[in-house]
């Protein structure tokens, strides 16, 4: 007879969703006024914008390398966590303070970088700490709810306070992030008592399947390519291209954005019990649905229709994925890290998918196109990962 672990008291079992809350309405007000601080603040140009954000998001990448594998070591998750907070503050007191746009770009780096770690550190604390596929999910269909609220927030504090009424909001956000962050450091196991190993799906590939692995990053970066693509593209489409209103474009990405949430917290119990790839490829096909459809909307009942399978093909890769990258990568924090910059190399390539919509063979509605192709692409590496992974591994020579 076996005895259950005791539960732990409601409101330590609140932290991690308040985190998840905290964090999400963190990014959902940086990531749409960024451009509007540059450019109020320091008086930037839209392509000094474009190069400041761009030098930004690099910081990010390898921060998101360097600092995870170094909190894999210790598995001082919380740590870094808390460290992401206090770097939060200290990056918009800087903002605040100088005039320098140079200056300002170099403190996005050296302080945004660690600062945007707060998510990445949130779900490998989790991973470390044995949650399940559907614990990890359900948080992450918290920071997509906090999403929906975040931008109408950052429009309203832009206009009552400007720019510096979005970096005092960080710092609110962020001092309570810390507490929630102490916190969650007091409740966790006694000093003395072993953390146990991170717990492996049984659905995941086996591990030191380091080719097949390649292969589903691979796959994943197509995956989050189109994604941004998509959202990137999508008011631009709807008013040029379809002939409908801006307001539409506004619908269809709030109905998608409410339809995200439900749909991770379903796929992520599914992902107990049905295996990650089976479902990260049918997300695919509904995606790819998704964007064929796109190339043939004329009118607004089917592009609000086909916010469904986009929904389910965001919640199978975005929530599902992320499971599946901590199963098949050593180290919580590495495989979190590596799962979000799959996300920012896929928007690096939404550049080019974009662009060439401006060819007179394909225009708007091939770009849509591209994103089915690129989408079904990635689908078939799926099978291909699952053929590596039975594979042998070849012996080293002696």
């Amino acid at each position: 007879m076996t005895v259950d672990a005791p539960r732990r008291p409601l409101a330590a079992r609140l932290l991690v969703p308040s985190a998840a809350v905290l964090w999400g309405l963190h990014f959902a007000l940086l990531a749409p006024a960024l451009a509007l601080i540059l450019a109020t603040l320091y008086d930037a140009s839209t392509a000094d914008i474009g190069w400041a954000i761009a030098i930004y998001n690099a910081g990010g990448f390898l921060a998101s390398i360097l600092i995870p594998a170094w909190a894999d070591r210790s598995r001082s998750y919380l740590q870094v966590l808390l460290l992401a907070a206090v770097l939060t503050i200290a990056l918009a007191g800087v903002l605040a303070a100088i005039s320098s746009l140079a200056w300002a770009t170099a403190a996005l780096v050296v302080l945004g970088g660690p600062a945007s770690l707060g998510t990445t550190m949130l779900f490998a604390h989790l991973r470390d700490d044995g949650a399940s596929t559907s614990a990890i999910v359900d948080t992450r269909a918290i920071i997509s709810a906090a999403w929906m609220a975040g931008p109408p927030l950052a429009t309203a504090i832009i206009g009552w306070a400007g720019g510096r009424g979005i970096l005092a909001a960080l710092v609110v956000i962020a001092a309570a992030n810390i507490v929630t962050t102490v916190l969650m450091l007091r409740t966790r196991r006694p000093a003395g008592e072993e953390a146990p190993a991170p717990t492996r799906s049984p659905h995941a590939l086996p591990p030191g399947s380091r080719l097949a692995t390649v292969v589903i990053i691979g796959a994943f970066v197509l995956f989050q390519a189109t994604n941004a693509t998509a959202m990137t593209f999508m008011t631009l489409y709807v008013t040029q291209t379809v002939g409908l209103t801006v307001v539409w474009a506004g619908v269809a990405l709030g109905v998608a954005a409410a339809l995200e949430v439900p749909a991770l917290m379903i796929v992520g119990r599914l992902g107990d019990r049905i295996p990650h790839l089976t479902l990260v490829a049918v997300g695919a096909l509904c995606a790819a649905v998704y964007y064929l459809g796109l190339m043939l909307v004329t009118e607004p009942v089917l592009l609000l229709a086909l916010q469904l399978p986009n929904a389910i093909g965001f919640a199978a890769i975005s929530g599902i994925g992320l499971a599946l990258f901590q199963d098949l990568i050593p180290g919580a924090g590495m495989s979190t890290g590596l799962f979000m910059n799959a996300r920012r190399v896929g928007a690096i390539l939404s550049g080019p998918i974009i662009a060439a919509g401006a060819l007179p063979l394909l225009g708007q509605r091939g770009i849509f196109g591209i994103c089915a192709v690129l989408t079904l692409l990635g689908l078939a590496l799926i099978p291909l990962a699952k053929r590596f992974a039975r594979a042998p591994e070849p012996e080293p020579a002696s």
